[in-house]
């Protein structure tokens, strides 16, 4: 794990733009590995991780409450590929569980997104839940861009999006 300024992320969350549309404008510094996008919705490997391929999955429309900001038929339509990307994640990474929460508010990470997180098997009691999502204890993974590229392609290959995307949101 490596250290992670918690201060600058607060910062960037609160007082930044939206790093979804952000991403998705294709604004410098706010890249991300996208392994499904589907026109309505996008999912991507999160920039902090702190368990391996851990995912987000948003809608590309700028929303910012988890229930009232959809139709029912929206919110199903959503949580149809949250579903499916969990799913491929699980095939994909070593999962003893899957972790899936919506995060954010709106003093900061305002679009709506879910976090996809896959607990390795083996994990101590102590380190799991939410011990495992905290980027303020131990720290992030490394950043590794080649295991990240080969993760990124493997499940876009499970969710039949074998062609690469770049990291604009393109």
């Amino acid at each position: 794990m490596t250290a992670f300024d918690l201060d600058a992320y607060n910062e960037r969350a609160r007082n930044g733009p939206c790093f979804i549309c952000s991403m998705l404008a294709g604004e410098p510094g706010y890249e991300h590995r996208i392994v499904l996008d589907d026109g309505v919705h996008v999912a991507f490997l999160d920039r902090y991780p702190t368990l391996p391929g851990k995912l987000l999955v948003a809608p590309r429309t700028h929303v910012e409450d988890t229930i009232s900001g959809f139709t029912e038929d929206q919110y199903l339509a959503l949580q149809l590929v949250v579903h499916r990307v969990a799913t491929a994640l699980a095939a994909t990474v070593p999962t003893e569980r899957l972790y899936l929460l919506s995060l954010g508010s709106m003093q900061g990470n305002a679009h709506v997104h879910w976090h996809i997180a896959a607990l390795p098997p083996g994990t101590p009691y102590e380190q799991q839940q939410f011990h495992a999502l905290m980027a303020e204890g131990s720290g992030v993974l490394p950043d590794d861009l080649g295991r990240a590229e080969r993760l990124a392609a493997d499940l876009r290959t499970r969710l039949g999006h074998p062609r690469r995307h770049d990291q604009r949101g393109a």
